[in-house]
């Protein structure tokens, strides 16, 4: 089976609900703490993240994960985030531990939160636009 491939110059691609207030607060944290800019983002509904999706064979339809894809390896709901957050260098990296613990714990509590974030975070109307600053690592 043949690895699908990354779009140039990215080995790590965040893929988010682009209309969730949490998933937004997110993409902003990762921003704010990737001191390497080694992360790319793009929403689940945008055109990209639709191929993404594709790539991967995950369905485009389900919008109640984030989606980490790193080194061409698929990471989804708590992994997606301690992922992320373990990437993110000092201090966060140390926060990788958690992925030891077994996928399903931390996944119940991720789904709970998946489940009700449009109620308690919001949902906006539309994906707002990167700043410009950011905008080329927006696929």
């Amino acid at each position: 089976m043949q690895t699908p491939s990354l779009p140039p110059s990215s080995n790590t691609i965040f893929l988010y609900d682009g209309i969730c207030a949490l998933c937004n607060g997110m993409v902003k944290f990762t921003i704010r703490h990737d001191k390497k800019s080694i992360f790319q983002f793009a929403s689940l509904q945008s055109e990209s993240g639709q191929n993404l999706l594709g790539q991967f064979n995950l369905d485009p339809t389900s919008l109640r994960s984030m989606i980490l894809i790193h080194e061409n390896r698929v990471y989804d709901k708590s992994s997606a985030a301690l992922k992320t957050i373990a990437l993110l260098g000092w201090p966060w990296k140390y926060m990788s531990i958690l992925l030891y613990i077994p996928p399903s714990i931390p996944d119940f509590f991720y789904s709970l939160i998946a489940k009700y974030r449009y109620r308690i975070f919001g949902k906006l109307k539309s994906c707002p636009l990167p700043s410009a600053e950011h905008a080329g690592r927006f696929l």
